[in-house]
């Protein structure tokens, strides 16, 4: 049965809104997706812009995808690469790393806009604990499809008939899709559990309108076609369900409490490493 979910709404400041669309009570996980955030849209003033200071992550791997805007990634392996809409970062935690996610200086000279979309895949057991490391794709590297007005993405694993380069660790399903108004698009059925998260636009999901910035999840294994009635920007999202329930706890996702527990002194002391150009400010262990 297919539930349609509001995303609880975050103000970070500047009109600058958060929505989280997982996990939530109708929805813990999507296959190994354990937390989707829509970022934006928002204008940022000139002289203003995102600032995530630097913070640690445990047995997960972020993704990040843009519509609009840049974003400079830095983390404590040395990485430091400004994303781009249609590009595609993926930072594998696993025993752990830090990173930062900023506007760049050259950005916030003038008003700039941020729009798009950050992910956590949980890790499988066998991986959690997996050397961490960042890999960023250009967008022209990554799989396109252009049909009667639909462009779809493949950022990550596989889906009609594409594959994405970016390396996952689990069979995955990852999307951007772009329709305009009256294009439609089928819904790839190949995976077990699925989900689509409407970012802009009015749609409908086999005749059933789905409000923007609300998650619908989507049966499995049936057949479903995506329509817009005006442009549209939406991410299908899923793949096969993590191996055993995961406890996250900040930023951090483990299988084990005491992983996380440890995870926690050690964000304390300091032993996630610095972030080379970023090394001033932190995000502290919350209280609770």
């Amino acid at each position: 049965m297919t539930r349609i979910i509001a995303p609880r709404e975050h103000d970070l400041g500047g009109g600058f809104i958060v929505r989280r669309a997982v996990p939530t009570l109708q929805a813990r996980s999507i296959g190994p997706f354990v937390f989707v955030d829509h970022m934006g849209p928002a204008v940022f003033e000139p002289g203003t812009g995102i600032d995530v200071r630097p913070h640690p992550h445990i047995g997960l791997a972020t993704v990040t995808f843009l519509w609009a805007g840049t974003i400079r990634h830095r983390d404590s392996l040395g990485s430091i690469q400004d994303i781009e809409p249609g590009d595609v970062n993926w930072m594998t935690a696993g025993r752990g790393i830090a990173h930062s996610e900023r506007s760049p200086p050259q950005v916030r000279a003038d008003a700039h806009p941020a729009h798009g979309m950050q992910t956590w895949v949980g890790l499988p057991k066998a991986h959690e604990e997996t050397a961490p490391a960042f890999h960023h794709h250009a967008a022209a590297t990554l799989p396109q499809l252009r049909h009667g007005g639909a462009l779809l993405r493949v950022i990550a694993g596989r889906a009609y008939g594409e594959e994405s380069p970016v390396r996952s660790f689990s069979e995955i399903l990852n999307v951007a899709i772009d329709l305009a108004p009256d294009a439609e698009t089928r819904i790839d059925a190949g995976h077990r559990e699925r989900a689509l998260y409407v970012l802009e636009g009015s749609a409908q999901l086999d005749g059933a309108d789905i409000p923007a910035r609300h998650l619908v999840t989507i049966d499995p294994g049936a057949p479903a076609t995506l329509r817009a009635m005006t442009p549209l920007k939406a991410m299908l999202f899923g793949g096969e369900p993590l191996d055993g329930d995961r406890r996250v706890w900040w930023n951090f996702v483990s299988s084990s409490r005491e992983r996380i527990e440890q995870a926690k002194e050690d964000w304390r002391q300091g032993r996630f490493g610095r972030i080379p150009g970023d090394e001033e400010e932190f995000i502290p262990l919350p209280e609770k």
